[in-house]
């Protein structure tokens, strides 16, 4: 599903799918599940990256590391308001970051603003995140 849905957009680049353990090596790693829809994705093609190289779906690895730094870096801690509640999964290449809520679970969507901290809801769910992102040219199509 996943593979097609982004062979819809333009010079989308896809990798081959992480393993099983490795979706369970992120859930164990962090404390907690991952969206459905997240795991299917990374099963499929561990990562998307647009047109333009920047990767709007990170691969298992990289969602492990990013939320374990952004949830145990001290100086985050006192600029930002927790992560703890966000899973964060991909990135516009300029900063803000997209990530599922999880506390409590959902699957919608939103951006995390590192400028400002602000967390504003941007799509239902990964599915239609995926359109407005690979469909949508620039770093700021959310805004």
């Amino acid at each position: 599903m996943w593979r097609e849905l982004a062979g819809e957009f333009t010079d989308v680049q896809l990798s081959e799918g992480a393993d099983s353990e490795q979706v369970r090596m992120v859930e164990s790693g962090l404390g907690q599940s991952l969206p459905r829809a997240l795991s299917s994705l990374l099963l499929e093609t561990d990562g998307i990256a647009d047109e333009y190289g920047t990767d709007v779906v990170w691969s298992a690895e990289r969602i492990l590391s990013e939320n374990l730094m952004l949830r145990s870096d001290g100086q985050h801690r006192e600029l930002y308001m927790p992560f703890d509640s966000l899973l964060f999964f991909g990135d516009n290449g300029g900063g803000d970051q997209f990530a599922f809520i999880r506390t409590p679970e959902r699957d919608d969507i939103f951006v995390w603003d590192h400028e400002t901290d602000s967390r504003n809801w941007i799509a239902p769910s990964l599915e239609s995140f995926l359109r407005s992102a690979l469909g949508n040219a620039g770093e700021d199509w959310y805004r």
